[in-house]
This record gives C-alpha cells, structure tokens and sequence, in this order.
C-alpha cells in the first residue's frame, strides 16, 4: 500500500460561513494547524466534519484542498457517508483523482438494514468499482456490524483495509483486535477509551477527541508506544473529563468550539445541528484548558 495508515489521524470540522457555503481558507488553516501538532495522517467527510452535509462536489474540493496543503507529506482519508451502494461509488470516483490514502465508508444508515449478505454486497461493489482501500467505517447504531462480518469482509475482499471501530464498547473493539486478518488494521473511534485501545493493539484513531486537541492525542500515542502507562493513564484522564463537555448531540459544533478557542477559524455548524450552548462552553473551557497541558508532550 502505497500510504501507511497508523496514529493520530483526526477527522477535521468543515468550516462553513455564516451562508453556510465551505470556507476553504478556513478548511486550510485548520489542516495547518493539525500538521503544526505533529498528527499522522487526516481525514475529511467524516461524522465530526458534518460529513452527511456535505455536497459530492464539496467532499471532492475539501480533498483537494487537502492534498495540496499536506502535499504527501501525511495520508490524506476521504470519508464517504451515503445511503446506497451507487451514491457511495460516486463519491468514490469523485475524490479518486486525487492522492487519496483510503476511504472511509460507512454502512447504509436509513432505516432499512440490509442483512449480512446485503452488507457484503455493498461492500464488494464498492471494491470492484474503485481501487482506494477501503476502511469501513462502522458507526450506524441500527446497523452495527458485529466483529464476525467485519472479518468475513477483510478476509474476503482485499480492497478492505481495516475497521474504523466506533460506539463505545470495548469489548467488541477487544474481540475484533484478537480477530483481525494479518495485514488488515483496527482505528479506533471509541472517544473515552482511546488509551486501552491503544494498550490492546489498535493501529490508531480517527476521532473527534484528535480533532479537537490533536497533539493531546499525539502525546497519548507517543506514550503508549514508548510504553510510559504512568503518562498515558495521566493523558487518559484529563482527555476523558474533557470528551464528556463535548460529547453531544452538537458534538461537531463542540469540536468547532474548542478549536476557535485554540485560535483556529471553523464557522458554524450547517442547520439544524445547534452551536455550543453557554453551559457547554463554560464547561468545555475549563476542560479544554487542563487537557492542553498534555500537548506535544516529548515522551
């Protein structure tokens, strides 16, 4: 595989401006200031980036932007939230003219779930008809893939690369780790727990806690894989204290919130997702700036 996908690689906000057209100054201010925290890697058109929101045209010019401020320097994902095989394909073929590391795809999510065999389907289609490694990102709580499918799939198809594992269960983020084929990677997306699933072997993380305070994430990856628990447990806390001010219904306007607060322009969220209320902001402030102490820490 021509990129190397590991680490800290953070799902960025779309920023929108108060029209809520994409403010693409913006958009390159906030992949500078990611590469500035030493992350490994980004992704654009995720959950945490008003993903579902955005346009095929502007998922395909927030990749573009992308690879041209990151110029290869790190991976670039592009995440692909559709409700059917064909709008997924298209997407695909959207951003394939750029250095695209993989994409990250999400199962269908409207209400009607296709069964195991479906699933497989989707996901064959979708390998056949692009060349990108596919990262399946399973976050539909109705339509949950258990860790069995997910296998079935990385076994069976090659263009699957890996999981991006979300929800909150650790368990079933534990019995994939013991599960995955060789060769094949784990991210994880489980926010609060994003120092044991590293402790248990998770190849990185694509997550909103890394949006927000990337080089806090940084620092938690750096200790672990030098083996310093004693750090990483530290890290673990403070950035558990703060993944509760932001984890919300309006979680992507709360990431918005404490990137601003960092100094970084990210606009509003598009409607009907609220801003950050008062309470959320008193709240995450006072977090925001304990977990900060932990940035870019030389492990």
């Amino acid at each position: 595989m021509k990129h190397d996908l590991k680490g800290i690689i953070p799902p960025l906000v779309s920023p929108f401006r108060d029209d809520e057209t994409l403010d693409e100054e913006a958009l390159r201010e906030n992949i500078r200031f990611m590469m500035s925290r030493g992350v490994h890697g980004i992704c654009l058109g995720g959950s945490t980036g008003e993903g579902h929101t955005l346009s095929v045209e502007e998922l395909a010019r927030s990749i573009e932007i992308a690879c041209e401020e990151t110029d290869g320097a790190i991976p670039v994902v592009a995440g692909i939230i559709a409700n059917s095989t064909r709008d997924a394909i298209t997407a695909a073929k959207a951003v394939s003219a750029f250095d695209v590391a993989a994409l990250q795809i999400t199962p269908v999510h409207y209400v009607f779930k296709p069964d195991d065999d479906a699933t497989y389907a989707h996901f064959e289609r979708l390998t056949r008809e692009t060349d990108i490694p596919i990262v399946i990102y399973n976050v539909v709580p109705w339509n949950y893939l258990s860790p069995k499918l997910l296998v079935r799939l990385m076994e069976g198809l090659p263009g699957i690369m890996g999981v991006k594992q979300s929800a909150g269960d650790l368990k079933l983020m534990a019995d994939l780790m013991i599960t995955v084929p060789e060769g094949r990677k784990v991210f994880t997306a489980v926010d609060a727990l994003l120092y044991p699933s590293f402790a248990i072997g998770a190849h990185g993380t694509i997550a909103a806690n890394p949006a927000a305070v990337p080089g806090v994430c940084v620092s938690l990856w750096d200790a672990v894989q030098a083996g310093n628990h004693t750090l990483a447990k530290e890290i673990h806390a403070a950035l558990l204290r703060f993944w509760n001010t932001i984890y919300a219904d309006n979680l992507p306007a709360n990431v918005k919130y404490a990137l601003a607060k960092q100094g970084v322009a990210t606009g509003i969220p598009r409607m009907p997702m609220p801003t950050t209320s008062p309470a959320q902001a008193e709240a995450i402030d006072r977090e925001l700036a304990n977990v900060l102490k932990f940035e870019n820490l030389k492990v």
